[in-house]
């Protein structure tokens, strides 16, 4: 069982020496100009008043996170802070006051918009009026974007709660989606060598309210999380050699999976017609790609080829293409096929080795580990514009990077790497930048993002 997993991991996951230089290319997915948007310290009365650290905290840090939003500097914030709307008021003189839309568009702050609200506790609850104002608007009237009265327990999670929604309905307010309620499921090592155990965990966007998802006491690792967010997907040893494990996350349940005869079935993905694509030896050797229905009937080989063929993802958005890791012309790279299997072509050019293809939610990019470009025989992470052929190299520097997973706003990643002289988990903006990380304890790796 351990060599079986021995070999499918050096596979995957193996060096090689080589350089080329990196084409030029630019993810355009979150460059351009940003809006810049001033989050004023909010105000509270009463019991509300103890949590307010926290919610203005994280409603800045969400915001600041979205890679949507330039922040304006604090330090350039009038005096005084409208909390709501009926505080506007024009300037007496052409006195700057703080109290008027210009005190916040024009220098120093120079922001579109402007978040405006005020808290306080009502029968033991924390409640938030929250505005969202354009501030280049001529009037107060015109100004304001939206209002809205938010609900929670009167607690730092619930003031924490109540600004994460605030930030979410702003950035859709702007058309853009966020990672609040979002999870990422990723596979925790416990113990070394012949005592080793791994299992599937799970945490919000941010790293908050981790917890075990699995109790196998054996090696469980490669999650996948369904397109609704409700089925988990993994390979475990639970039962011998490795099989499939479908989980459903509403419930935690085990959920009846019919694995095919195969001394290895391993690394699914889930397709948009509600089917599982994953990695097989059903056909013998070598591993080839399957499909089955989410309980594991309806088996259909997808490839058929000489060579090993692991990792499929279909498109998210059109789910008429598999991109896919094959051994088929030397050491390994991605392709790019029909679902069906047909008219399979190399996206790498054939240097180094290449692994993990995420697609991006739009269907346009892949993410994926290379040993190409800087720091050449190390994997770094790199994104490609599939139609183009075009790539640019994210991480470089900073140990070996790898095992990477769009987030459903399409604007950031997540990722494992040993920078840090231990496997863990981190999250980045789709240009490489903004760099954070989210576990610590322990060694983590293999994140999957889910809705």
């Amino acid at each position: 069982m351990k060599l079986l997993h021995r070999a499918l991991t050096l596979f995957l996951l193996a060096a090689a020496c080589a350089w080329a230089q990196q084409a030029d290319a630019v993810i355009k997915i979150i460059s351009g100009k940003r809006p810049k948007i001033a989050v004023p310290d909010m105000r509270a009365g009463d019991a509300a008043q103890g949590f307010m650290t926290t919610f203005n905290s994280t409603l800045f840090a969400d915001l600041q996170d979205s890679a949507v939003f330039e922040m304006a500097a604090k330090s350039f914030y009038p005096v005084d802070i409208p909390q709501r709307p009926t505080d506007f008021r024009p300037p007496m003189n052409g006195q700057r006051s703080g109290l008027w839309l210009t005190d916040w568009s024009n220098a120093p702050v120079e922001a579109q918009y402007l978040t405006v609200g005020f808290a306080q506790s009502r029968e033991s609850r924390f409640v938030l009026n929250g505005w969202l104002f354009n501030v280049n608007q001529p009037d107060v009237r015109n100004a304001q974007a939206f209002g809205k009265l938010y609900f929670a327990e009167l607690s730092n999670d619930g003031a924490k709660r109540v600004a994460h929604e605030f930030a979410a309905d702003i950035l859709a307010h702007l058309g853009f989606k966020s990672m609040f309620g979002s999870k990422i499921a990723y596979v925790r090592t416990n113990g070394r060598g012949n005592t080793q155990t791994k299992e599937i965990w799970i945490m919000d966007w941010d790293g908050a309210n981790k917890r075990q998802l699995t109790h196998h006491n054996s090696i469980s690792s490669f999650p996948a999380v369904s397109a609704d967010g409700t089925r988990l997907a993994y390979t475990s040893y639970v039962k011998g050699n490795p099989q499939l494990m479908m989980m459903s996350l509403e419930t935690g349940r085990i959920l009846p999976f019919l694995n095919p005869r195969a001394t290895m079935s391993s690394l699914p993905d889930f397709s948009r017609d509600g089917r599982v694509v994953f990695t097989s030896t059903a056909a013998g050797s070598p591993m080839q790609l399957f499909s089955s229905a989410l309980d594991g009937t309806g088996l259909k080989r997808i490839t058929n080829s000489r060579s090993i063929d692991v990792e499929p993802k279909v498109n998210p958005k059109t789910g008429t293409d598999i991109v896919f890791v094959s051994g088929r012309s030397g050491p390994q790279q991605i392709y790019l096929m029909g679902a069906d299997g047909a008219d399979a072509t190399r996206l790498t050019d054939g240097t180094g080795q290449a692994s993990n293809p995420s697609w991006h939610p739009e269907g346009q990019h892949v993410a994926f580990a290379w040993t190409k470009g800087y720091d050449p025989g190390n994997f770094n992470i790199f994104v490609m514009d599939v139609a183009k052929r075009q790539h640019t190299q994210l991480t470089r520097g900073a140990g070996r990077n790898e095992n990477p997973s769009w987030a459903p706003d399409g604007r950031h990643i997540v990722f494992s790497s040993n920078r840090s002289g231990t496997t863990q988990i981190y999250t980045m903006w789709a240009d490489g930048t903004n760099v954070r990380q989210l576990t610590s304890e322990g060694r983590n790796g293999n994140p999957a993002w889910g809705k």
